[in-house]
């Protein structure tokens, strides 16, 4: 067993946010569609406790989505 396997982390993988008022959220039905904030060629945010570490891009193949890494945060020293 790896000494790091056990440790609870919290992932996540932002494409993008919006806000509007929870009487909207509430009338939304299946396969409603909720605007965001950017593009689809803005980068995918990926944070881990919520730390950003990564940015990427989203592939999708057929029913299947993937985050592609593209690049990865430095740090602060």
């Amino acid at each position: 067993m790896s000494v790091v396997e056990g440790i609870p982390i919290e992932l996540s993988i932002v494409l993008g946010s919006t806000q509007i008022p929870i009487r909207q959220v509430l009338k939304m039905s299946r396969g409603a569609m909720i605007p965001l904030d950017c593009g689809h060629n803005d980068p995918t945010l990926v944070y881990v406790n919520n730390q950003l570490v990564a940015k990427g891009k989203v592939l999708v193949d057929g029913e299947h989505m993937s985050l592609e890494i593209t690049e990865v945060i430095e740090r602060p020293r």
